[in-house]
């Protein structure tokens, strides 16, 4: 029985936190080889899976510590049908590994959950293509596609499922809707370039505004994830009805673009510090942002400034 799926306490108040870039991490600081940069396949094996508890384990201790809540998504973000297929997964197998990934987090809840900090289980979805480049599927193909993911998520403990770097409008109309036919709380996650636009030329507030439209409002929160604040902090008016409805931030650490990172060999890290105080001034302009995390390049030390900037004293003393 899922503890949260029916009352999401994240909307509730209060802050929550989230991992950083875990595949970056897993590539680039710890040396793990992750084909068509899927983490999803390190469920396979007993090191595979440690190395996930550990990854994990960084950032949930940091919410301990500063006593905030936790949004744990699973490193699902590359298991579905097309990217599944490429990897020797067919759709047994891809549903399996999904409902896997949320028993993994139900043991890390356990350990790590507190009275007054709860940590809401997430199942990570990711887009059909790219997540750098334009989705090109109508709203009922993205449903048709990404619902054997959601119907997987929803036999088991997940809370809510959250849909990440999304770069079509239909196809966050389609997950939209995928979720709300199988009764789960939603999260919609689109990514920007560097104008603050996404790759199709809309706005922010054009994509959020769409996707309620055709759902009836459906997704809970929007987000904006894996791109760099400066690249869409301007854009943003904390007044509108519209950005009231982001609840969530998980930023790159880098401020290059996603072709810059595309043909990057090294990882950018960014300035941690410089990222946390983003962050503080987001918190400011955005009176319902609730969740916080990072995404490429980012680690746990992105994360412990983002407590250090953006959490009281009071509250770091706790």
């Amino acid at each position: 029985m899922a503890k949260y799926r029916r009352s999401l306490p994240l909307l509730k108040g209060g802050l929550f936190l989230s991992d950083g870039g875990m595949e970056t991490t897993l590539i680039f600081h710890e040396g793990v080889a992750l084909p068509h940069f899927a983490a999803f396949v390190l469920l396979s094996t007993a090191d595979g899976r440690r190395r996930l508890l550990s990854y994990y384990a960084r950032y949930l201790a940091i919410a301990q510590q500063h006593g905030t809540g936790f949004v744990l998504d699973t490193p699902t973000w590359r298991a579905s049908a097309d990217w599944g297929a490429k990897l020797g997964y067919d759709a047994k197998a891809l549903a399996e590994t999904n409902q896997n990934a949320i028993y993994m987090l139900t043991e890390l809840r356990a350990e790590y959950e507190r009275p007054q900090a709860p940590i809401v289980l997430s199942g990570a979805i990711g887009p059909r293509g790219d997540g750098y480049r334009l989705g090109r599927m109508s709203a009922d193909e993205a449903e048709d596609y990404h619902s054997p993911q959601v119907s997987a998520f929803a036999g088991t403990e997940a809370d809510m499922v959250s849909a990440y770097t999304l770069t079509s409008i239909d196809e966050a109309i389609g997950i939209a809707r995928a979720a709300q036919s199988h009764g789960m709380p939603c999260a919609i996650s689109f990514t920007v370039e560097t104008d603050g636009r996404l790759p199709d030329g809309r706005t922010i507030q054009t994509a959020i505004e769409t996707v309620d439209a055709a759902t009836g409002g459906s997704p809970h929160y929007y987000m904006i994830n894996c791109a760099h604040p400066s690249h869409f902090e301007a854009s943003l008016d904390g007044r509108s009805d519209w950005a009231q409805r982001i609840a969530g931030i998980r930023a790159n650490a880098s401020a290059m673009s996603h072709a810059e990172l595309d043909d990057s060999e090294t990882l950018d890290d960014g300035d941690p510090v410089d990222f946390g105080r983003r962050y503080r001034n987001l918190t400011a302009h955005l009176p319902r942002l609730r969740i916080l995390g990072g995404c490429c390049g980012t680690d746990h030390r992105h994360i412990a400034a983002i407590c250090e900037a953006c959490l009281p004293p009071t509250a770091l003393s706790a």
